[in-house]
C-alpha cells in the first residue's frame, strides 16, 4: 500500500467541483463550458478547421458544430473557407470573442485563487508548474500507449 491515492483518485474529483464552481461564471458570461473551451483553444491570429479544433479540444466534431454556429451567431468568432480547401473552415476570435474570453477567464482564475490560496506561495507555484508540464504531455505519453 502506498501513501497516498491515485493520481485520478485525487485529481478527478477536484476537477469535477472545479468545474461545478465554474459554471455560474461560464454563465454570467453567457457560455457554455464547449463554448469556453473554443474560445480559449483559439487566438487572435491562429485558424484552425472545425475537424482539426474538434479533435484538439477532445469534441465531437458533429457536435462542436451547433457551439460553433453560436458563436459566430453572437460575433464571438470567425468562420471563412480555407482557400487551400474550400471544404474546410478556418476559424479566428473576434476583437469580442477575445474580450468575453479574457473577462471569462479573469473571473475563473479568481476563483482559482481564492482554492489556491490554502497554499504557500512556493508550493503554489510548484504545483502550477507541475499541472503544466503534465497537461503538455502527449496522451500516449500519459496511457503509456
Amino acid at each position: 500500500m502506498t501513501d497516498r491515492p491515485d493520481l485520478a483518485a485525487m485529481i478527478v474529483p477536484l476537477g469535477r467541483a472545479l468545474m461545478a464552481a465554474e459554471q455560474p461564471v461560464l454563465a454570467a458570461h453567457g457560455l457554455t463550458m464547449w463554448a469556453y473551451v473554443v474560445l480559449l483553444r483559439l487566438d487572435e491570429t491562429t485558424t484552425r478547421g472545425q475537424g482539426v479544433l474538434a479533435q484538439e479540444i477532445g469534441a465531437d466534431k458533429t457536435r462542436i458544430i451547433a457551439v460553433l454556429d453560436d458563436l459566430q451567431e453572437r460575433g464571438l468568432i470567425e468562420r471563412r473557407p480555407d482557400p487551400a480547401d474550400r471544404r474546410a473552415r478556418l476559424l479566428a476570435l473576434t476583437p469580442e470573442g477575445k474580450r468575453l474570453r479574457d473577462a471569462t477567464q479573469k473571473a475563473i482564475q479568481a476563483q482559482e485563487d481564492r482554492l489556491l490560496s490554502h497554499l504557500p506561495t512556493p508550493d503554489r507555484r510548484a504545483f502550477l508548474n507541475a499541472l503544466i508540464t503534465l497537461s503538455a504531455l502527449p496522451r500516449d505519453e500519459i496511457t503509456g500507449g
